[in-house]
């Protein structure tokens, strides 16, 4: 059969493909050659920080590299993102953040990154539960009675946050929205002064996270109604699920995940993502599960990927429907 010039290009273009593709796997599989950042967008001594130091410890003792946490705070974690954002699509500066992150692009006015094509979802990490409360002298035991309350009363019972926009807030709002109620939102500069409004009756409600709430539960200062996430906690697995309680479809949980830069080789992701699941896995790193008062939420880079738009769709619909004010 005779080779003609068209065949020989063909043939030509194929093997550089292929030998292309090879490199793309063979540079995955020896990342990284060097240390890598992994920016956390608060401040040192949070939860987030301290997930980010125990998982860059493992990382690095899986990668032979040194992995350097690095405090960036500020905006909301915005600050953060937006260093993972504008750097080198090289996997070698990596974000830690929470659910937050899917909630910035519908609370903040102005983003000076796209939360979609700026940040790229390696994986998810772990989940924290979060904890509706009401105070002890309220006569609400269970959801349904909360809801029943608060109808005998529209716009008489307050709810309080740790902020506007935060994860709690919305939780909230969703709550109101699905519930049918009339409840007035007061937002507090964090857990420190909601905790007390709390346990004065200041506020009749509140959804907080279980690594705040549970020794103020177990110390008998605290009423839980229930669980707002999708499965009920195995820190609290007697409390049922918000779902369970009365208004089905419900579900609101907060995650942590790692991101890289939009635009970063997918076999590097892919390799990052499978060596989170091994991090996740080992002993030294799970035993801190229990402490900190999270689950596992080991998602791949496909189900983190879905999970992350699917969030920011669903936080979008709550912050339009409530008709919460956009942060400058």
């Amino acid at each position: 059969m005779k080779t003609t010039r068209t065949d020989l290009k063909a043939a030509t273009g194929l093997a550089a493909l292929v030998a292309a593709l090879a490199g793309g796997v063979a540079n995955a599989q020896s990342f990284p050659t060097k240390p890598v950042r992994l920016i956390v967008p608060y401040a040192a001594g949070g939860a987030v920080d301290a997930m980010a130091r125990a998982f860059g410890q493992k990382l690095g003792d899986i990668w032979g590299q040194t992995v350097i946490v690095e405090n960036r705070a500020g905006a909301g974690g915005n600050i953060g993102s937006d260093v993972v954002a504008k750097s080198a699509p090289d996997a070698y500066t990596l974000l830690i953040n929470t659910s937050g992150q899917a909630v910035a692009p519908a609370l903040y006015k102005k983003l000076t990154y796209d939360a979609v094509r700026d940040l790229a979802p390696i994986a998810g990490t772990v989940a924290s539960a979060l904890i509706m409360v009401t105070p002890l002298e309220s006569s609400a035991r269970t959801v349904k009675d909360f809801i029943a309350l608060a109808k005998a009363q529209p716009g008489k019972l307050n709810y309080g946050s740790t902020g506007i926009g935060s994860g709690p807030h919305l939780s909230q709002e969703m709550f109101k929205s699905m519930a049918g109620i009339d409840i007035v939102h007061v937002p507090y500069k964090g857990d420190a002064p909601l905790f007390p409004a709390l346990f004065t009756n200041e506020v009749q409600l509140a959804v907080v996270p279980s690594q705040t709430a549970l020794a103020h539960i177990r110390g008998g200062k605290l009423r839980v109604l229930a669980v707002t996430n999708e499965k009920r906690s195995s820190a609290l697995p007697d409390v049922p699920t918000v779902a369970e309680s009365g208004l089905p479809g419900y579900e609101f949980g907060g995650w942590t995940a790692l991101f890289a830069r939009g635009g970063t080789s997918r076999d590097i992701i892919r390799k990052i993502s499978a060596d989170t699941t091994k991090m996740l896995a080992a002993p030294e790193v799970s035993v801190f599960y229990p402490r900190w008062g999270v689950e596992l939420f080991n998602l791949s880079t496909e189900e983190m990927t879905a999970r992350y738009l699917s969030d920011i769709e669903k936080f979008t619909k709550v912050i339009r429907e409530a008709n919460i004010p956009q942060v400058d």
